[in-house]
């Protein structure tokens, strides 16, 4: 076994056989979903920090403008404005690729258990744990792995592909589906609520006449484009893929999903909070302006009486 093998797949492989060999009735299916719910639990921190940071990103909006329109005209003096802000409110420009990075690995290694169990299933002895043989479903797994079943609900096969030259598996495309209408759903959870919506032509035209192009509103376009593309993309690679990995995408987008919700619902509920403040505020100090105005009047007044 190599480095990666040892250090991630190894873990990851043993880790789904204990939750199989619980699992009634030894459903592959079913341990992956646990698999996948018990470590978007696992990080959920490093999630949850990501997610505060989107939210600063959308606090900071309303500074963000102000400094556009007050350097609109000196994109150096704006940008180390900008950089200014980021550092005020503790953002890094690296904060939302953590949860990625660790991600992607699990994903790679489960592409690898999953070969082990459909392809090479004479090296389970070789990947177990020593303990593990000690638990009589794995004990019987590694000495008779024909036993193993890797279908989900008992009728979809995950060591198949969606989409091959065998043909077409339904239940494998329906996860692939499921997996990128939740991406979807996931990008737009996470977009800023300030776009625009202007298009790449509108920029390009208004850089025909001599205007210089917002470097946030070209980044809102990128977003855009991606929030659409992604999704495509990624049913295109999960059709092609064995379905335990469509599984764990449509499990894992699904449970982030609704993570994110819990957060942005607290989240509106503070800035619709901070609105109602600003704009009692606002109302505070016209009254009070008012007032003082209201009071020079009658100052001026009896000044003339006099």
């Amino acid at each position: 076994m190599n480095l990666f093998d040892v250090v991630i797949v190894q873990p990851i492989l043993n880790l789904l056989m204990a939750i199989y060999a619980i699992v009634p009735g030894g459903d592959f299916g079913v341990s992956v979903v646990i698999f996948t719910i018990v470590l978007r639990f696992a990080l959920w921190p490093l999630a949850k920090k990501q997610l505060h940071q989107a939210k600063a990103m959308r606090k900071m909006q309303p500074e963000l403008k102000k400094i556009k329109e007050k350097y609109k005209n000196n994109s150096q003096a704006q940008g180390l404005a900008m950089m200014d802000l980021y550092k005020k409110h503790n953002i890094s420009p690296f904060g939302s690729i953590g949860i990625l990075l660790i991600q992607l690995p699990i994903l790679i290694a489960i592409y690898r258990v999953v070969q082990i169990f459909a392809l090479y299933r004479e090296d389970l002895a070789k990947y177990t744990y020593g303990f593990m043989e000690n638990i009589p479903v794995v004990k019987e797994l590694i000495t008779d792995p024909t036993h193993f079943n890797q279908n989900f609900l008992g009728f979809i096969d995950l060591t198949q592909h969606g989409i091959s030259s065998d043909g077409v598996v339904i239940g494998l495309v329906i996860l692939s589906l499921l997996a990128a209408v939740m991406q979807y759903l996931l990008s737009k959870q996470m977009s800023p609520s300030t776009d625009n919506g202007k298009r790449l032509r509108d920029i390009l035209a208004e850089a025909g006449q001599g205007k210089e192009a917002d470097q946030a509103e070209l980044n809102a376009i990128v977003m855009r484009k991606m929030t659409k593309v992604m999704p495509i993309f990624l049913f295109f690679v999960m059709v092609s893929l064995p379905g335990a990995l469509a599984l764990y995408m449509a499990t894992g987008n699904i449970v982030a999903y609704f993570q994110n919700a819990s957060i942005l619902k607290k989240d509106e509920e503070e800035m619709e909070a901070l609105s109602s403040e600003t704009t009692k505020e606002g109302k505070k100090s016209a009254k009070e302006r008012a007032k003082k105005a209201t009071e020079a009047k009658i100052t001026k007044i009896t000044a003339k009486d006099k």
